[in-house]
């Protein structure tokens, strides 16, 4: 009888990790179903390039996964079951049509949406670039306004920064401005923050810095200490909300929803649940939390991959190093700037600036998209026979 292994979410970690099991468990012994709400792979790293106009390479997940073993199945997600080891799903296209998948692994890699902490008027008025149906939205909202009209970008993070590089660069026609609850760049290195202020002094964009927004109406923004900046169309970017089914099972989540997890993914209350990316609560180095982003999700679907097929094959556990190297900043597209960091995130001194920066993000970017086609990277597929549908104890 087959395992089944039952991927929830087809982003960068969902994606990786049911494309690196199919290359890891022989076909005959598992049976791999990848559920996602989109019929499409979505970059998400490059959101804010769709929100301008951009076209972004479209990247079926049937022609992705064809011919691996993997079963893409185009669902939404409404709620798991982790006592009965079943997920609830609809059709995207007819919500009424429910239907229960049966698990014998769960690897829940949901992600996150943008998340307007409960600021009066964000939910009505602000537009939001997580996922692809945001984005579109905002694509058509940015070409509608008339050259001069506002627009404001709230959240001075990696989001932020290059959304509004983004949009600044190509319309430079509109008044764009960003609103930052602290200094910005404030988390760079002085030669990072020195060379963001460069470039945003160039495209003639307006920092309001160390202003927290209070309210959002749907002409203007709200900070604090009352100052009014005027807003045809408000960005809001200011973090990530996890989705909202795992809060709703017996699993073990922390106050912002996130699945408890130990060093090999798995939920320290459902041994049959794995949790990666933004959907996890990861310790990273010294204990730190990793943040919620590309950089830290990959590595994470990598573990948990390839602990589940070693603990179905009784093979030796993996640990992968979770830990960061740099930040990849996309100033437009002409600019850039990769901010070296510790491995707990804290930048250094060092930093790339320029034309050069720019060329290495996109590289990251083409290469991040890569390896969710080629979850081994490169490495040839080593299948293996799963040795018992409970997996005996793997050797550490």
């Amino acid at each position: 009888m087959q395992h089944r292994i039952v991927v929830l979410g087809a982003g960068y970690t969902g994606a990786v990790a049911a494309g690196r099991l199919a290359r890891r468990l022989r076909r005959e012994d598992a049976a791999i179903t990848l559920v996602n709400a989109e019929p499409d792979f979505v970059e998400r790293v490059r959101m804010h390039q769709l929100a301008v106009g951009q076209e972004l390479r479209p990247r079926p997940l049937d022609a992705m996964f064809a011919d691996t073993g993997v079963d893409v199945r185009l669902a939404r997600v409404t709620g798991v079951d982790v006592d009965r080891r079943t997920v609830a799903v609809t059709d995207p296209h007819d919500p009424g049509r429910t239907e229960e998948l049966a698990y014998d692994t769960l690897v829940y890699a949901l992600g996150s949406a943008w998340n307007p902490q409960g600021v009066p008027g964000t939910a009505e008025h602000a537009h939001e670039i997580a996922g692809r149906p945001g984005a579109l939205r905002l694509r058509e909202r940015l070409a509608g306004l008339d050259a001069g009209q506002p627009v404001v970008v709230v959240g001075g993070g990696l989001t932020g920064v290059e959304a509004a590089t983004e949009i600044a660069e190509a319309r430079p026609d509109l008044d764009v401005s960003l609103v930052a609850r602290g200094g910005l760049g404030d988390w760079l290195s002085p030669k990072g923050a020195r060379h963001l202020r460069k470039v945003f002094g160039a495209l003639g964009i307006t920092a309001y810095e160390n202003a927290a927004v209070t309210a959002v109406a749907p002409d203007r923004v709200v900070t604090a200490d009352g100052t009014t900046v005027p807003a045809a169309v408000t960005l809001w970017t200011t973090g990530f909300a996890v989705h909202p089914v795992a809060r709703a099972t017996a699993l073990n989540v922390t106050d912002t929803g996130q699945i408890v997890v130990d060093g090999t993914m798995r939920s320290v209350s459902h041994p049959d649940v794995y949790a990666i990316g933004d959907a996890a609560m990861v310790a990273g180095p010294g204990d730190k939390p990793l943040r919620m982003s590309c950089a830290s999700g990959i590595p994470t679907a990598w573990q948990a991959a390839d602990s589940i097929a070693a603990r179905l094959t009784g093979g030796k556990l993996p640990h992968t190093p979770l830990r960061y190297f740099n930040q990849c900043v996309s100033l437009g597209r002409a600019e850039g700037l990769i901010q070296y960091v510790t491995a707990d995130d804290r930048a250094v001194g060092a930093a790339l600036t320029g034309r050069f920066a720019a060329f290495y993000k996109e590289v990251v970017c083409k290469a991040a998209a890569w390896g969710v086609a080629n979850p081994t990277l490169g490495v040839p597929a080593r299948r293996r026979a799963v040795t018992s549908p409970q997996a005996r104890p793997a050797t550490v």
